[in-house]
């Protein structure tokens, strides 16, 4: 099963590093799109989410929020069912 993972950034964003780094240690491919870079993500990620900060982390088309959801669905233990795969064991 192939996981779409897409992320709304600026290239100078803390909390969008965090979220990339959670992502690249469980071996996530993601697409980034920044926000700054072209004014149209910037609308794009607001229509999508509603919200105007970033990131803005989809997962299959569903909106995750940003990195503090992020992480707190991998404390939860529910990131890797998202991402198809198997929880680490306990």
């Amino acid at each position: 099963m192939t996981t779409d993972v897409l992320l709304y950034t600026t290239n100078w964003c803390p909390f969008c590093r965090r979220a990339k780094a959670l992502l690249k240690e469980k071996g996530v491919r993601w697409k980034e799109l920044d926000i700054e870079a072209d004014p149209a993500h910037r609308q794009a990620m607001a229509e999508a989410s509603g919200r105007s900060s970033v990131p803005q982390i989809f997962i299959n088309g569903t909106l995750i929020g940003g990195s503090d959801e992020l992480f707190a669905l991998d404390v939860r233990g529910e990131l890797d069912k998202l991402l198809g795969r198997n929880p680490p064991a306990t």
